[in-house]
């Protein structure tokens, strides 16, 4: 066993919510931790500067195959970084491509894996890339999906909404503890104390009650408009943007809420966010 523990999300999930937790959880302070020294605690699996590592071309270069012969090593690496455990960020979904599987099974110590009603998802990546609702449905249908390579990071590989969140909770393991978005929103103080005991953690009652206010929207957005924050994308006017559960409740059209039913009921289903009399 590894220990690298993959906080897993499909693009726009609640990902950097966890995160924000988890600095707050391992910060333990009197005062927010900055969100935008997250990547002090966790690292990604698509940076571009450890794939460097072993292979001095750009990730414009770089193939399918070239990334699947390096991938392992790259695990390997950023499980030496530390002699503890590693929080490592990641988008791709649990499958293989050319061969080799996205995730290293020997480099894992566990996994949280949040998973996002696809209604409020399709919003806030629309938002995020820039792109209309209508666009970003195609994407989220778009079995095998995967991001273009940049400067700064390799592809990742996302697939379709569905097929994404099924490789990963497909499979009950004890190393493996799902959250929905939607609790963490509604019980956030029993949520992430749940997160919290799943890494063998167990803050005082009103420790974590200061680390979950610290990390919740309110004070993220807060820090945002004051410092900025490093992860929002050039078309969007902040990364924050609402948070509340449901919003695609005013902004979809049922047109639009058909066709995710109709590419994402079964999974859609497992997770309670079919709406009612659909």
């Amino acid at each position: 066993m590894g220990n690298i523990v993959w906080l897993a999300s499909y693009p726009k999930s609640g990902n950097t919510w966890l995160r924000a937790f988890l600095l707050n959880l391992m910060t333990d302070a009197e005062q927010p931790a900055d969100i935008n020294k997250l990547a002090a605690l966790t690292q990604g699996d698509s940076q571009a500067k450890w794939y460097a590592e072993f292979d001095a071309r750009p990730p414009t270069a770089l193939g399918a195959e070239d990334l699947a012969r390096l991938r392992p090593q790259v695990y390997a690496r950023i499980a030496e970084s530390s002699p503890d455990s590693v929080f490592v960020k990641t988008h791709n979904a649990l499958v293989e491509v050319a061969g080799a599987a996205m995730i290293s099974q020997s480099a894992t110590a566990g996994v949280i894996y949040v998973v996002r009603n696809p209604l409020d998802v399709a919003l806030s990546y629309a938002d995020h890339l820039g792109v209309t609702v209508d666009e970003i449905l195609t994407l989220m249908a778009e079995r095998g999906f995967e991001t273009p390579a940049s400067a700064s990071h390799v592809p990742e590989h996302h697939s379709d909404w569905s097929s994404h969140v099924e490789s990963w909770t497909q499979v009950a393991h004890p190393a493996l503890h799902v959250v929905r978005y939607e609790d963490m929103a509604a019980r956030p103080v029993v949520t992430f104390a749940a997160i919290a005991r799943f890494l063998g953690l167990d803050p005082p009652r009103e420790a974590l009650r200061r680390m979950v206010r610290f990390s919740s929207f309110k004070v993220l957005s807060a820090q945002e408009k004051k410092s900025g924050f490093v992860e929002r994308t050039p078309v969007q006017k902040s990364f924050f943007r609402a948070g509340k559960p449901g919003g695609w409740r005013k902004q979809l059209s049922g047109a639009q809420m058909r066709r995710m039913l109709d590419d994402h009921r079964e999974q859609m289903q497992r997770f309670d966010y079919v709406p009612k009399g659909y």
